[in-house]
């Protein structure tokens, strides 16, 4: 019985269906102990199923077994991979002693692929010490020792892990260069499938990381496929549907990312599903669907996944300034990767601003500048410039505010990202209307409306409305009122107790405000922007 068992778990390995396999392993493994190489084949499987604890022991089995067989280079790899997963994890003291391990059983020289693993896994304690060159130089060496003992599981890791340091430096280029290299031996050289999830999910994260969108565009697809040839897999796929809406709501097919959300909870992956949550809750806020938002948030939180900035745009939203305000400055002081504090400055300096705290919305902005200069991406260029934009025009610069704003729409045209753009022509927009170019400023409120309006955006088009209500005075909203009915000047004069010339100078003002040049195209407009 125990020999079918172990037949059906090495075919259903090498089929790539984790669950089964793992069980007909676990099933063989009761009936008569499972040689180490099995073992650790069973460890791969639990790992893809996201069973950490069954990872563990089936490692920790394979480990002895090793040993017990006189097999240390074996033994070796196991404590790798026992170690590296603590690390990762950030249980420090776990990983130590199983990295001390490892250097035990390591040769001091002789066999190059052991030491490539060695210096591998010394990478990950020296990263978290903060010396991120000297990790760096060892994942290197790591990666020269797999192309000497053609390892591709070592060099894909290695490269892999080099690349991230780099981008962590903030070495843009060559940290993604180093990833595009893991991917080339992922994609081309035959990587285990623990392995190739471990770097795909490294790669996306690490392009998300440096909002590199196309890098992330093309590998969370490449990713996607690979998911989809394993139904039976659950480790990784979390994070890539994530990934996938993420990406999905950057270039505006919200229905699609909320789709790819659903079903994403603790069982499949705790940490997957706390960033689904705060994705759901950003989707959710941008519609204007508050307590599906708060509830999204919440459990973002619960999930270990800090929910910021979008938790403090939601109050915001709902005219909770002063917390939202409370939200971001505390966010602000708190350590955060890069990817996380792009979108936190610039949600903070809207926030600041609406509490008339120019000096820490400007002190955020010139962070998020900083930013933008170290990492070469354009697209956090185009975040400082539309903050920039914000901080002009609140100052009353509105030819600076203009020329930001239209830098940052530059960049949102040529990388198709919708939300963006028509936020930066509401910008465009305020600043040509504070220049007194009506005709161009309504032409960019009136493109802006419609982009929001497609996405759902609905508190956006509310927002852009009431500015575009406060172009008129009040006596000038009764006047468009009236006009919209019909009613000739003089009959308007009658209503509103005013001389017939008072009322044809409002109609003037009204018609040059709204950029129109006939009645019943101010009508028409004033009906557009919710007016009347």
């Amino acid at each position: 019985m125990s020999s079918d068992a172990l037949a059906r778990a090495r075919s259903a390995y090498t089929d790539r269906r984790w669950a089964t396999a793992f069980a007909a392993f676990r099933e063989a493994e009761r009936t008569a102990p499972l040689d180490p190489r099995d073992l650790d084949r069973m460890a791969e499987c639990a790992h893809l199923l996201h069973r950490r604890e069954e990872y563990f022991a089936a490692r920790e089995l394979a480990y002895r077994r090793h040993l017990g067989r006189g097999d240390d280079a074996a033994a070796a790899l196991s404590s790798f991979w026992i170690a590296v997963q603590h690390l990762h994890d950030g249980e420090l003291a776990h990983g130590t002693g199983w990295l001390q391990r490892l250097e035990r059983l390591a040769p001091a020289g002789g066999d190059e692929r052991l030491a490539g693993y060695l210096s591998l896994a010394r990478s990950f304690p020296a990263a978290g010490s903060g010396d991120l060159a000297g990790a760096a130089r060892l994942a290197v060496a790591a990666a020269r020792a797999a192309h000497e003992s053609a390892d591709p599981d070592l060099a894909a890791l290695a490269l892999h892990q080099a690349g991230l340091l780099r981008l962590a430096e903030g070495l843009v280029q060559e940290g993604c260069a180093l990833l595009d290299e893991a991917m080339v031996v992922v994609t081309a050289d035959r990587v285990s499938s623990m392995v190739t999830g471990i770097v795909y999910c490294g790669v996306v994260s690490g392009c998300w990381e440096v909002y590199d969108i196309g890098r992330a565009h093309e590998w969370t697809d490449a990713m996607a496929g690979w998911c989809a040839t394993q139904p039976e897999m659950a480790g990784f796929v979390g994070e890539c549907r994530v990934r996938r809406a993420e990406l999905r709501q950057l270039v505006g097919d919200w229905v699609g990312a909320d789709a790819l959300l659903v079903g994403l909870d603790d069982d499949v992956d705790r940490t997957s599903a706390a960033l689904a949550a705060s994705v759901r809750g950003d989707l959710a806020r941008l519609q204007g669907r508050w307590p599906d938002a708060d509830a999204a948030y919440a459990a973002a939180a619960r999930g270990g996944w800090e929910p910021q900035p979008g938790l403090a745009l939601l109050r915001l939203a709902r005219g909770s300034t002063q917390a939202a305000a409370a939200m971001v400055r505390r966010a602000l002081v708190e350590p955060s990767a890069v990817a996380r504090r792009v979108p936190l400055l610039a949600a903070a300096v809207e926030v600041l601003l609406a509490v008339r705290d120019e000096p820490g919305a400007s002190a955020a902005a010139e962070e998020l500048v900083g930013l933008a200069e170290r990492q070469d991406s354009d697209l956090v260029r185009a975040v400082a410039a539309q903050a920039q934009a914000r901080l002009a025009l609140a100052a009353g610069r509105p030819a600076e505010g203009g020329a930001a704003a239209r830098r940052a729409l530059t960049t949102w045209l040529r990388t198709a990202v919708p939300y963006e753009e028509a936020r930066a022509r509401a910008l465009v927009a305020a600043a040509c209307h504070a220049l007194g170019d009506v005709e161009s400023a309504g032409r960019e409120r009136d493109t802006a409306r419609e982009i929001f309006t497609s996405l759902g955006a609905g508190p956006d088009v509310e927002a852009l409305d009431q500015r575009a209500r406060q172009l008129l005075t009040a006596r000038e909203v009764e006047v468009l009122r009236l006009v919209a009915t019909g009613a000739t000047n003089r009959a308007i004069a009658e209503s509103l107790v005013l001389s017939e010339r008072t009322v044809d100078r409002h109609v003037s003002n009204i018609l040059t405000k709204l950029d129109v040049t006939s009645r019943a195209a101010a009508t028409s407009r004033a009906v557009a922007w919710q007016l009347l």
